[in-house]
């Protein structure tokens, strides 16, 4: 099965940076499927943060646009969140997502989560 881990979450102080990766081993379809990072924090709906289609689009919630960037290297199978200037409320843990529902409707992975604690 296709897995999804993801590393680099740590508590870091405000204004610092980090960056996350996600590597999905087992997946021969990742350089075609669409990649994403999201976050959850308790009490609040998991929220996509930064998405990039097999095509190279990105897309950036409002709130980290000009501070995160996300990345991929196909040969590696493996998808990066790079988070500049975070701020404490960017605190949350980040998932990665491997989308492939425009070719198979509802067919997504998930990995398990990093915790990302920005201090003040």
């Amino acid at each position: 099965q296709v897995q999804l881990v993801e590393s680099g979450g740590e508590l870091v102080q405000a204004g610092e940076s980090l960056r996350l990766s996600c590597v999905a081993s087992g997946s021969i379809f990742f350089r075609i499927s669409d990649m994403g990072w999201y976050r959850q924090v308790p009490g609040k709906q998991r929220e996509l943060v930064a998405a990039m289609a097999a095509g190279g689009s990105t897309n950036y919630a409002d709130s980290v646009k000009g501070r995160f960037t996300i990345s991929r290297d196909n040969a590696k199978n493996t998808v990066y969140l790079q988070m500049n200037g975070l701020k404490p409320e960017d605190t949350a843990v980040y998932y990665c997502n491997l989308d492939l529902s425009r070719r198979q409707t509802g067919l997504v992975y998930w990995g398990q989560g990093t915790q990302v604690t920005v201090s003040s």
